[in-house]
């Protein structure tokens, strides 16, 4: 990834895989070696008003126990919900176990779309869409509802430990209402440039973000050449480094605890 980064001639990039800070420090050496920034991040799934939103932690510090600690649960949660799927899905007579599930994560935090791939690789479904189509949507036949912090204890674990949150790809969501709900929970910042959004969403996001002293971000989101969710490569969206620089100034203290790097 940071290779990528580095041909793709960013100055910078944030991991932020989904609940996990595993990669971070192998990260951030290959940067060091490229000549590329990597801001130690991670995607949270955080409960709100409407139900399930990403909420995007940058500067999540590598081994901190709290953070550590909270990872840890919210992946035995993702476990959970792994095997739960599985249970479902034999249920519907699809010939399919959590070990083959488990092969299509290997090392990252489980989630549906590896029981989506596992579903392509046993041939059961054509394709990644065809396995949420059918099987793991919202609603479909093998869904299973997440178990979901709440945002303000991840926007406070976040800030103790001196990193900052911004709310992820929110779309037709994006107004002045919600956004005000989600900074009295803690937020710090927006996502105002995605693969989703148009330009002119991006343009209202940042507009609306301004006016309530949230910070603009951005991303490509890139999932890696073979999923389904990737829509842009790696840098396809412009995020000026001034964006960045403005959130290093605002990052908070981390607190004693995370100082001392217990």
């Amino acid at each position: 990834m940071v290779e990528r980064a580095r041909r793709a001639g960013l100055a910078a990039l944030a991991l932020t895989d989904h609940d996990t800070i595993a990669g971070v420090p192998e990260a951030i050496g290959a940067g060091r070696r490229h000549g590329v920034r990597v801001i130690s991040g991670c995607e949270f799934s955080v409960r709100v008003a409407w139900g399930e939103m990403h909420l995007l932690g940058y500067f999540v510090p590598p081994g901190n126990a709290e953070v550590d600690d909270f990872l840890r649960r919210a992946c035995e949660h993702r476990l959970d919900r792994a095997r739960l799927i599985v249970e479902h899905l034999q249920a519907w007579g699809v010939d399919i176990r959590t070990e083959d599930v488990m092969r299509e994560a290997g090392n990252a935090a489980v989630g549906r779309p590896h029981v989506a791939r596992a579903l392509v690789r046993l041939g059961k479904v054509r394709d990644v869409h065809a396995a949420f189509d059918e099987f793991l949507g919202m609603g479909r036949r093998a869904y299973v509802e997440k178990v979901l912090p709440g945002m303000r204890e991840v926007a406070d674990l976040v800030h103790r430990v001196g990193g900052l949150v911004s709310a992820a790809h929110l779309r037709d969501r994006i107004s002045r209402a919600t956004l005000t709900m989600l900074k009295a929970d803690g937020l710090d910042a927006v996502e105002v440039r995605h693969p989703s959004h148009s330009p002119e969403l991006a343009i209202n996001a940042e507009a609306i973000a301004r006016t309530l002293d949230l910070l603009p971000t951005g991303g490509s989101d890139w999932h890696g050449d073979q999923a389904a969710e990737a829509q842009c490569p790696l840098g396809g969206e412009a995020v000026p480094l001034a964006w960045l620089q403005a959130l290093e100034t605002r990052r908070p203290a981390p607190g004693p605890a995370a100082r001392a790097g217990k």
